[in-house]
């Protein structure tokens, strides 16, 4: 069959896991078919096509791949009832629903494609699928339509931050060269901006009100190594519970570089202050905690969580009283994209706790109010962390050097 060029970009790349973001009816299907049957041609493999649903699965490939098994005359047989083709050589091909998680249960595959990944349950990949790839080293293609920020974003992502067994693409409607000018226009004219956006150019639109809005993955994500000679961090610290939250960073020529997050469940302070010793041997800690942390909590037999951290040897540096949440909202934003475009905050890959909660989190609906939760604790530490080294001053705003140099105590270039 007959890939356009983006179609064929996806085909000749040799990633073990592909993640293939389109708009409708670019033809993503048809490069799954494709796919499948090029995995089948070597003998005794089993190739997989997943849909949301058994039903779906039969609508959006089950025809389309007979035809092209039947023309290139592999097949030994065809099972209508089990959605399964056997080829002469040994292989098989089936269709399979997500729906129904049991069925996909106990084998072990070589290709999987997983299609309208956007509708599909996370669980049926990380519980049931993937751990059917592992005996056999077996390769993935993800294709779909976007659908908010959903663990297909998340995939997404992972083939964006540079790790060689991922790769992913995003392409429009337009570019699968299967819909005209003249109807993507039309298109235009009869969806509102939003859906058009997302149904035919395929970018993420549903999650609105994001807090964090000066972030940008391109420009904010990079794979980076913590220099020799820094023998300074600097650590963001919340303390919820579970998880008990931390961002490490060193900063350097004003820029704060996060190599290295903690997240601990049903933990306490002193775990804390231990598992950061053992991380960061002969390193300067400095601490920048919530300031609720001078409270005595009867957990610790009276101690406080500043108590605990200044006795394990670590510089803590923290305001009086809580900086206002959108204040210190602000200065995070601010330092992810100033007005001038600088980017001030450097996230490594490996991150994803801080990753996930930075692109996530949002205000509730028809509020400033940020929503609790899942993705407000590493985000929390963020904020301690850079509000307290860049603070904006709601009527001098000096420039984040000279808050830098003043917040941590720098005289001629020492702490």
């Amino acid at each position: 069959m007959k890939l356009s060029h983006p179609q064929q970009s996806v085909a000749q790349d040799s990633s073990r896991f592909r993640v293939l973001v389109t708009g409708r009816r670019f033809g993503k299907t048809t490069l799954a078919i494709r796919e499948l049957c090029y995995q089948a041609r070597t003998p005794n493999q089993l190739c997989w096509y997943i849909g949301p649903s058994y039903r779906q699965a039969k609508q959006i490939a089950w025809v389309q791949l007979k035809k092209i098994i039947k023309d290139l005359r592999w097949a030994k047989t065809i099972n209508e009832a089990e959605l399964t083709i056997l080829l002469k050589n040994g292989s098989r091909i089936c269709l399979r629903g997500a729906d129904n998680p049991d069925s996909l249960r106990g084998v072990g595959i070589n290709f999987l494609v997983m299609d309208e990944c956007a509708d599909i349950e996370q669980e049926a990949w990380t519980a049931t699928l993937r751990p059917t790839l592992s005996d056999t080293k077996g390769k993935a293609l993800f294709c779909g339509t976007p659908k908010g920020l959903s663990w297909f974003y998340d995939l997404y992502q992972q083939g964006q931050m540079g790790n060689p067994d991922w790769k992913s693409w995003q392409f429009t409607t337009l570019q699968g060269g299967w819909v005209d000018q003249h109807e993507i226009e039309q298109a235009r004219k009869d969806l509102s901006e939003k859906v058009f956006r997302q149904e035919y150019e395929a970018t993420w639109e549903t999650f609105s009100g994001v807090v964090y809005y000066g972030f940008d993955i391109k420009h904010n994500v990079k794979t980076f190594e913590v220099p020799e000679d820094v023998t300074m961090l600097h650590v963001g610290q919340d303390f919820n519970i579970s998880p008990m939250s931390s961002v490490v960073s060193y900063i350097k020529d004003n820029v704060v570089h996060i190599f290295d997050e903690i997240s601990m469940y049903g933990s306490n302070t002193d775990e804390l202050c231990e598992e950061i010793h053992n991380r960061y041997k002969n390193k300067k800690i400095f601490m920048y905690p919530d300031p609720a942390c001078r409270q005595r909590r009867s957990s610790a037999g009276g101690r406080t969580d500043l108590s605990i951290l200044q006795n394990a040897g670590f510089i803590c540096k923290l305001n009086n009283r809580h900086m206002a949440v959108r204040d210190r909202i602000n200065c995070v934003n601010s330092k992810l994209n100033s007005a001038a475009g600088i980017r001030g905050i450097i996230i490594h890959p490996r991150c994803h706790n801080v990753l996930n909660s930075i692109q996530k989190q949002c205000f509730k609906e028809g509020t400033n109010v940020p929503e609790a939760g899942l993705y407000s604790h590493m985000n929390d530490a963020l904020g301690y962390l850079i509000s307290f080294l860049f603070p904006i001053n709601r009527y001098h705003e000096p420039s984040n050097t000279t808050a830098f140099n003043v917040r941590v105590g720098r005289t001629h270039g020492r702490l």
